[in-house]
């Protein structure tokens, strides 16, 4: 599969940091960002690998010399406008990257999925610290994208899905759409007017990948390469994680919640996740919700119950890199219930079907993990699965042995370092 990288951009907003030299030859820990790029490709086999040069791309010639191909784009095409260029060279399948991002990623999967999906594009997402400022994009249950969310947009509730500047494209894709003008956008001129054909697909990941535009983003990223993290997230790797009951640990306890107007951050919980984020492990949350099957709430509520506690995670730095819940309850005799989730399921706390799943899906060290709740059944779910439990909150179960603490925050403070 051949690869291209987009790294023709001036870079205004790191400007700062340096001026002189294309934005993706920026310098991290020793190494321009497109070197961490083309080493992180070629561990994957990904090796026919194309470059966009422009604003200053002498210099990036001159650092890879013949290691990779060039395309010199003589004035400005836009972030797409050069595929058209060198459209039949290009592999059925191919990469294309943005040349300002950071990331270590088992690229194995994303073609996995991309390829199962017979996608015209898959475009990687991932949760991100500032939602609000980025593009999300939303998805049906199988993946599909069916809305495009600038950040100028309206949103009120949201799940955080921030497009990560990681896709794949098919060619047939570009022959769908012919360019008006020579300058095209990937975003506004392909990726949007293609969403109404039913072929563009998210790839949820919580891999690293990280856009470093800015200062701030800049310091963050080369943080995180000196201390491991960014090789660290990248799937191929066994993952440590925290997973998080959600009623009475995130949100306040007030009864079963069946509408997003009732959700309530604990105070501290947000400022704890994100210290979670930031030390590596991926925060995963595990719930039950028997609301469902008790006929209380829909599917539909209950996903925007969690969009809402997501937007409020994302307000303050915080996200969770994945949400699992079970929507069984085995006790009839509810108004309005729903005989098709009322079994014995094997996901409900505290049998540890959730967490299970989760380890299989993320290759997660259950042995160097936490499960953090608020009762018995979420220290009954850890133990069964392997983690480490930790309750936080509420009363101490007869014969519990394990770790307590006062509420997460106190757990980040202990157990996260």
């Amino acid at each position: 599969m051949k690869t291209v990288i987009m790294a023709g951009g001036k870079g205004t907003r790191i400007a700062s940091v340096a001026s002189d030299i294309p934005k993706p030859m920026i310098p991290l820990c020793g190494k321009p960002i497109l070197e961490y790029q083309i080493e992180c490709l070629k561990r994957n086999n990904l090796t026919d690998i194309v470059i966009i040069v422009g604003h200053l791309g002498h210099i990036i010639k001159e650092y890879f010399g013949s290691a990779v191909s060039y395309y010199t784009e003589t004035e400005p095409l836009g972030t797409a406008g050069a595929l058209y260029k060198i459209q039949e060279s290009l592999s059925d399948d191919f990469l294309l990257i943005h040349g300002d991002i950071v990331f270590d990623v088992d690229f194995s999967r994303f073609i996995e999925f991309h390829r199962g999906q017979n996608a015209g594009a898959t475009l990687a997402v991932h949760p991100n610290s500032h939602p609000y400022d980025s593009a999300l994009l939303v998805t049906d249950t199988d993946h599909r994208v069916i809305q495009w969310l600038n950040k100028e947009d309206t949103r009120r509730y949201y799940k955080n899905q921030v497009n990560a500047g990681l896709h794949i494209l098919s060619k047939r894709l570009l022959a769908a759409v012919t360019p008006s003008t020579k300058k095209i956008d990937l975003d506004r001129d392909i990726l949007k007017p293609s969403i109404a054909s039913g072929t563009i697909y998210a790839y949820p990941t919580p891999e690293y990948i990280k856009d470093m535009g800015t200062p701030d983003r800049y310091a963050q990223v080369s943080s995180d390469i000196e201390h491991g993290i960014v090789k660290g997230r990248n799937l191929s790797r066994r993952q440590k994680a925290v997973f998080l009951d959600r009623d009475g640990t995130i949100n306040k306890l007030t009864g079963f919640i069946t509408r997003p107007e009732a959700f309530e951050l604990i105070d501290g919980a947000a400022e704890a996740i994100r210290k979670i984020n930031s030390a590596g492990y991926l925060t995963i949350v595990i719930t039950n919700q028997p609301v469902i099957a008790r006929g209380e709430a829909s599917l539909e509520d209950v996903e925007e119950i969690h969009n809402k506690m997501e937007a409020e995670l994302g307000k303050r730095g915080a996200y969770v890199d994945d949400i699992f819940f079970c929507p069984h309850h085995p006790d009839r005799g509810f108004p309005g219930e729903r005989p098709e989730y009322k079994i014995d399921c094997e996901c409900r706390k505290p049998k540890p079907g959730m967490i299970l799943k989760a380890a299989a899906q993320y290759n997660i060290d259950l042995s160097q993990s936490y499960m953090v709740g608020d009762a018995a059944r979420d220290m009954g779910a850890g133990t069964a699965a392997g983690c480490t439990p930790a309750l936080v909150g509420g009363a101490v179960p007869k014969g519990y042995t394990g770790m307590v603490f006062r509420d997460l925050k106190e757990f980040t403070e202990s157990c996260i370092l």
